[in-house]
């Protein structure tokens, strides 16, 4: 557990859980407490009540609220002794108790370096679970500072800007009002966890800090550690974890704890089968809508109710349920919570069966899980600490929790819950729980359709504290916002992409609807899969080693800009088209130029090599198509098929796709065999895409059961070939786009546009899930679905890494933009063209 786990337990027994909420602890001064005898004992000072903590520690605690203190102070304030000025001189106005310590600044004193130079300064309080202390925020040009009001429990903290490895801005109270610094990678444990007074410095506070680090860390997104997951790179405890901390959960604030959901679903049976989808819970439904009578009920006192209307009066985590599952590792906490006690003994976390029934049937109970559950510390299910946490009605005392027929301890219920996260099946379905808790059913009609409508107060935006003038009034709709339960920051609106899982057999309990139009099943895999698991296992190597591309030789064979690349199946002979109109065939054997042909007045736009080498297709600014026989050496056939240039071409199993700048791509049945003989093509018209603007690009994915156009105002459009249809249009670039690609799997489509943006879209959903600011604009590439080779406007190559969102390598080339780019099966040869009319020829150095 986050909080317990960052640091010991304190022998000291005064803590700032002892405070009520916007209480304040101030000072404290050695006392002796004069009744029958004296007992030394140290005097908190606090905003609403004193306490005393005796050296002793037989003796107890003692707390006076704010109401009896003017009393106290007249009859103890002889026996203190006091040897500075005090805030005993202020109570009864705790705002004069609150300014006469919060006027203070830090001076250089303060500073672990003279030398240091201070940017801001400001008021602030820590969070940490259950509590907040005041103080003082400082930054500097090295550190930041944080001293409390109070000096509890620290003087100064101070973390070195050189260590941070994220900064998160928070909401706290449904706020915007937090910042959370990480100086390790682990998303749960923070170093310090701020609340500000005012939005401003938050935002202030968190400029400073990210510009100050902008070369030493990277700001992730939902959208890009979605893709890392979706390809394998993220678990699916790592993914959540992420999540969570992007929606704003913390272990430091327990009123918005990181939840993860219940995943299994039997708790009876002495072996746990996770091949059997009945193992699991359903995850398209949130906890309340698993039990169909006891929705039913819910729902008829939904539709009764007036606005506005909620189905779950009690949230699925809130600081009562993580403290229920906490007690034995938390009691303190509990026991704030809880006003001194704790809960009933038949109500305590007293087994995970129980438990899981009650969710399923109690009228008000709708919790979720927490981390823990599938972490490697089980603490939190044995009373370690020997506590006496009552007795039920049987007449048992509450001990360890009783654990599932197939676990045979604590350790191994978390490792069976660990696999049980990771599985087949919660792979194939995570995204649907992440849809109602994270997503786009969260809230809105999609929320009432997935019966997954919660109490508005648990919403941000549902209540304006700020607004509430009366300080108890606020006070107590604060306690409301803070122990019912809040919704997470929503971080998709549109539906969640499904994880691309290994090629092995499903066990889900229905095909998906949404399954890929080109997912094999394992009886379609090919009897060659050796031969391809080879094909495949090069192409990793490769993609692995890009970085290591060297450049083998340069050839200046055009007059202007290169626009295609073709080249025959034995690599051979290579053809380009150019912007001087002409198709030039260059050998590899005698490494020169061998053909030179001219079809039009026009620039040609691309090129591509029909199957068995004997033919290669031009297309042309002249709105026409040219097919060049490659054994005869001569044009062999003409399409005039649009009413403006032609921008690119695909082509696949007899059919040639064509793209227009007049906003349409046509689809042409001809057949390759008549080419190849030399005879004249009967082209037939089999379908026509229009579009709002000029299409600039297009491509197919590897089945061809898919085509991806971009547009000249930014627009990319996924079609489905069989059936003509658009399946999704994403306007995702702010100007024309260059080039677009499947990734070899089908799942996603990258596009590059002359906003130098780089874009990842998720073909299921048609969500846009990454997005990356290039140095440059790119013109073209090549990726293999995580790795990206593109060339730019100066005419270098550059490597970028997507998981991480990173240019990890810049490979110099060409002395004007890449403007085409080929690479063979194998990706390790690469021939890129230029407008500085080149061609140059990459070999990859292993």
């Amino acid at each position: 557990m986050a909080f317990i786990k960052r640091k010991e337990r304190s022998k000291e027994r005064f803590s700032l859980l002892l405070l009520d909420l916007e209480e304040y602890y101030f000072e404290q001064h050695t006392v002796y407490h004069v009744t029958t005898s004296s007992i030394r004992g140290s005097l908190k000072v606090c905003s609403k009540s004193i306490i005393f903590e005796p050296e002793d520690h037989v003796e107890p605690i003692l707390k006076v609220c704010f109401c009896l203190l003017l009393v106290l102070i007249y009859c103890f304030h002889p026996l203190l002794q006091l040897h500075r000025a005090s805030c005993l001189d202020k109570l009864g106005d705790q705002t004069a108790m609150f300014k006469m310590h919060i006027i203070q600044y830090f001076g250089v004193l303060s500073f672990q370096n003279v030398s240091e130079i201070p940017h801001m300064e400001c008021e602030a309080e820590m969070v940490t679970p259950l509590v907040t202390n005041p103080g003082h925020v400082c930054i500097t040009d090295q550190s930041l500072y944080f001293q409390p009001l109070n000096g509890y429990p620290e003087q100064v903290v101070r973390i070195e800007l050189h260590r941070v490895k994220q900064i998160y801005k928070r909401r706290h109270g449904l706020r915007p009002l937090g910042l959370e610094v990480f100086c390790t990678e682990n998303d749960f444990c923070s170093d310090i966890y701020l609340k500000f007074y005012k939005t401003s410095d938050r935002n202030d506070l968190y400029y400073y800090i990210a510009t100050f680090l902008e070369n030493h860390m990277v700001e992730h997104t939902a959208e890009s550690y979605m893709l890392q997951w979706q390809r394998g790179h993220l678990s699916n405890y790592q993914y959540l974890l992420h999540l969570n901390n992007l929606a704003d959960r913390s272990g430091n604030d327990l009123s918005q704890y990181p939840v993860f959901p219940w995943i299994i679903a039997d708790y009876n049976s002495t072996e746990l089968d996770m091949m059997n989808p009945a193992t699991f819970r359903d995850l398209s439904k949130p906890v309340g809508a698993l039990n169909k009578e006891r929705l039913e009920r819910l729902l008829s006192r939904y539709r009764d109710m007036p606005d506005p209307r909620f189905m779950y009066g009690s949230h699925y985590s809130s600081p009562g349920y993580v403290l229920f599952y906490l007690v034995r590792v938390a009691p303190e906490h509990m026991l704030c919570l809880q006003n001194g006690r704790y809960d009933n003994a038949d109500r305590m976390f007293n087994s995970i069966g129980e438990t899981w029934k009650n969710c399923l049937e109690g009228a008000t109970d709708f919790k979720e899980l927490i981390p823990d559950f599938y972490g490697n510390d089980p603490s939190f299910l044995l009373n370690c600490l020997s506590l006496d946490l009552g007795k039920r009605q049987g007449g048992s005392s509450v001990q360890d929790v009783v654990l599932p027929p197939w676990a045979a301890d604590a350790s191994d219920f978390l490792q069976k819950s660990q696999k049980a996260l990771e599985s087949q099946y919660v792979s194939e379905h995570l995204h649907e729980w992440i849809d109602l808790v994270f997503g786009f059913k969260q809230k809105g009609s999609e929320a009432v359709a997935a019966h997954n409508v919660f109490h508005p107060l648990t919403y941000e935006g549902g209540i304006d504290c700020d607004s509430i003038e009366d300080p108890n009034e606020k006070i107590a709709m604060l306690i409301q916002i803070l122990e019912f339960g809040q919704t997470p920051t929503q971080l998709f609106t549109t539906p969640h992409p499904q994880r691309i899982t290994p090629r092995f057999q499903s066990i889900s309990r229905t095909p998906s609807v949404n399954t890929p139009l080109n997912e094999l099943s394992p009886a379609s895999t090919s009897e060659d899969s050796s031969f391809e698991d080879l094909t495949e296992e090069t192409r990793r190597l490769a993609w692995n080693n890009i970085a290591k591309l060297k450049l083998m030789s340069t050839h200046k064979i055009h007059k202007e800009a290169v626009t295609g690349i073709a080249v025959t199946r034995t690599a051979s002979s290579v053809f380009t088209t150019s912007q001087d109109s002409t198709l030039k065939m260059f050998s590899r054997e005698s490494n020169g130029l061998q053909r030179s042909m001219s079809f039009s007045n026009m620039a040609l736009s691309s090129c591509l090599m029909l199957p068995e080498d004997k033919a290669v297709v031009c297309s042309s600014w002249d709105n026409n198509v040219y097919f060049y026989s490659i054994p005869f050496g001569r044009r062999q056939d003409t399409l005039m098929g649009h009413d403006d240039a032609i921008s690119k071409m695909c082509w696949k199993d007899n059919q040639l796709y064509t793209a227009s700048w007049d906003s349409t791509v046509k689809v042409w049945q001809c057949d390759s065999a008549d080419i190849a003989n030399n005879k004249r093509c009967q082209f037939q018209l089999l379908a026509e895409f229009e579009h709002e603007a000029g299409v600039n690009t297009i491509n197919l994915n590897p089945a061809g059961t898919l085509l991806v156009s971009g547009t000249k105002d930014g627009t990319v459009t996924i079609w489905d070939t069989s059936s003509s249809v658009q399946l999704h249009q994403v306007h995702c670039h702010s100007g024309k786009i260059h080039d677009v690609a499947f990734s070899p799997d089908s799942r996603h489509i990258l596009s590059v546009g002359e906003d130098s943006c780089l874009k990842v879209i998720d073909v299921q959903t048609g969500m846009m899930i990454s997005s990356v600011q290039a140095d440059e604009e790119q013109r073209c590439f090549c990726w293999d679905g995580n790795t990206v080779l593109s060339g730019g406007q100066s005419g270098h190559l550059q490597v970028l890494d997507l998981l991480s969102n990173k240019v990890t390598t810049r490979i110099p080339g060409h002395s004007g933009a890449v403007t085409a780019m080929w690479m063979n099966e194998q990706c390790s040869t690469v021939i890129t063209g230029g407008e500085d009319k080149q061609i140059i020829f990459w070999k990859l150095d292993c």
